[in-house]
C-alpha cells in the first residue's frame, strides 16, 4: 500500500488541488510540506494532533516536514473557526510557546539543524521571521494586487465573523497566510501545504499567489478534522483541552479521555491517530461489547505512548486498571490533597471528601450522588451520607474515591 492509499483508507484525505500531482510526489518523498501552528498556549493539544500524526507519517516516507510557527500572524489571530476577535500575545509570550512546541513536536518528527540536500529531516520556521519587517506600501502594491476582496468575502473563514463584524486587521490573515507559503516555496522548496478542512480558503490562496507570481505550481490538501459521532470536536473535556503537557493534562487522564471515547468513535480514532496497521484495524472491525473496551484500551496505549512514551503509558493502563477494579494501586491518578481544616472534631465525611476533592461542586450536589448510588470508595460503594474517615485512613497512598463512571480521585493528607 502507497502513502497516499494508506492516508485515504484511514480516512484522512479530505480536499486536494491536485490529486495525481500530490500521489506522485508523496509516495515518492519529493514532498517538502508545511503546516501552520498558531503559538496562542504554551502546549499543542489534541486538536493537533492530526497534524503530528500526518507529519510523522510523511517524514516516514521519505518527505521533509517544515512546521510554521505563526510568530507573526499570531500577533493577528486566525479569524478561522471563529466568532469572536482573538487575544493579542506579546512576542515574548510567542517565543516561549514556539519553544513549547519544538520540544512537544519532537516526540513525532525528528528536526535537522538546517536545510540539507535530499535530507528528511524537520525545519521549524517562525513567519515572524519575513512578517514584522514588512514595509506596507511594498506588500499591498506587490502582494495585496493579486486578491480580489469579492472573492475573499466568499470564503468559509470569514462568515462566522460578518455578523458580528470582521475587522480589517482579521482580513489581512488570508493575505498573510498566502505570503507565507509564497516564502517558503521560495526560501525552501516547500511545494505544498497540509491543514484543517477549516483551512482550505486560505491554501487554495497560497497556491494562486505563488502561481501568480512565480509562474509555479504548488499543492495544498486538507485532512479530515477529527469529530466525534456527534459531529462535535474532539479533545475537549469539562475542564477544557486535553494537552500534550503532562503539567496541563496528566498522563493517566490523558489515557483516560481515549478509554472513554464513545463506542461509534474507537475505530475512527484508531484508523486515524495510530500507527498500527491498518490490516489490524479493519479486523477491529467485527468487534462488539467487552471487544470495544478492548480496543478503547489499545487506542489510550497508542496514543499515550506517542505523547509521553511507553513507560509513562504503561503506568496509565495500570492505573486505569486498578481503578476499574477498585484497588488503589494505581499511581498515576490525578490527586486531591485535604487540609486539616477540611476535618471537623477529626473526621471528615463522605460529603466533605466529594466537595474538597472538586468532585462535586457542593455538598448538596455530594448528597445527590451518594444517595443515587454514584459514589465509591476504594470499589465499595457508599450509601450512607454520614460515613465519616479521619485523617490517618487518607495516609500513604489514601483512598481512591469514585463519582459515576468517569470521575474519580486519588485523596490523599497534605
Amino acid at each position: 500500500m502507497t502513502v497516499f492509499d494508506e492516508l485515504k483508507a484511514r480516512g484522512l484525505l479530505a480536499q486536494l488541488t491536485d490529486e495525481e500531482e500530490i500521489k506522485e510526489l508523496i509516495n515518492n518523498g519529493k514532498a517538502t510540506f508545511y503546516i501552520g501552528f498558531d503559538p496562542t498556549a504554551d502546549s499543542l493539544h489534541v486538536g493537533h494532533f492530526m497534524a503530528l500524526c500526518l507529519m510523522k507519517r510523511l517524514q516516514m516516507a521519505g518527505n521533509r516536514p517544515i512546521a510554521l510557527i505563526g510568530g507573526g500572524t499570531g500577533m493577528i489571530g486566525d479569524p478561522s473557526g471563529r466568532s469572536d476577535l482573538r487575544t493579542m500575545m506579546t512576542k515574548e509570550t510567542i517565543d516561549h510557546n514556539c519553544e513549547c512546541f519544538k520540544k512537544q513536536m519532537s516526540r513525532f518528527i525528528e528536526f535537522g539543524d538546517r536545510l540539507e540536500e535530499g535530507s528528511s529531516k524537520a525545519l521549524m520556521v517562525n513567519n515572524a521571521d519575513w512578517l514584522m519587517d514588512l514595509n506596507y506600501i511594498e506588500f499591498i502594491r506587490d502582494i495585496g494586487v493579486h486578491f480580489s476582496v469579492n472573492r475573499m468575502l466568499t470564503a468559509e473563514c470569514y462568515k462566522q465573523r460578518m455578523e458580528k463584524g470582521l475587522s480589517f486587521l482579521e482580513f489581512n490573515y488570508m493575505i498573510m497566510q498566502s505570503y507565507d507559503f509564497l516564502k517558503l516555496y521560495e526560501n525552501y522548496g516547500c511545494n505544498m501545504q497540509f491543514g484543517g478542512d477549516d483551512q482550505w480558503s486560505n491554501m487554495l490562496g497560497g497556491t494562486e499567489l505563488i502561481r501568480r507570481k512565480l509562474g509555479k505550481d504548488a499543492y495544498a490538501m486538507t485532512i479530515t478534522l477529527l469529530l466525534n459521532s456527534e459531529g462535535k470536536k474532539m479533545g475537549k473535556t469539562q475542564k477544557g483541552a486535553v494537552w500534550l503537557d503532562p503539567d496541563k493534562t496528566s498522563p493517566f487522564e490523558f489515557y483516560q479521555y481515549w478509554r472513554n471515547v464513545a463506542d461509534a468513535d474507537v475505530l475512527k480514532c484508531l484508523r486515524m491517530l495510530t500507527f498500527l496497521p491498518i490490516e489490524q484495524i479493519d479486523e477491529m472491525d467485527k468487534w462488539e461489547g467487552s471487544q470495544l473496551n478492548q480496543a478503547k484500551e489499545i487506542l489510550a496505549f497508542e496514543l499515550t505512548k506517542l505523547v509521553h512514551g511507553e513507560e509513562e503509558a504503561g503506568k496509565a493502563q495500570e492505573s486505569a486498571r486498578a481503578l476499574f477494579s477498585g484497588a488503589a494501586e494505581g499511581a498515576d491518578m490525578p490527586t486531591s490533597q485535604l487540609k486539616e481544616e477540611d476535618f471537623r472534631d477529626g473526621v471528615i465525611d463522605i460529603l466533605g471528601v466529594l466537595t474538597a476533592s472538586g468532585l462535586t461542586a457542593s455538598r448538596s450536589e455530594a448528597r445527590r450522588a451518594v444517595e443515587q448510588g454514584g459514589v465509591t470508595v476504594d470499589g465499595e460503594k457508599v450509601a450512607d451520607i454520614k460515613t465519616a474517615y479521619r485523617p490517618e485512613q487518607f495516609a500513604g497512598d489514601g483512598i481512591v474515591v469514585r463519582r459515576g463512571k468517569k470521575n474519580y480521585k486519588r485523596i490523599i493528607m497534605n
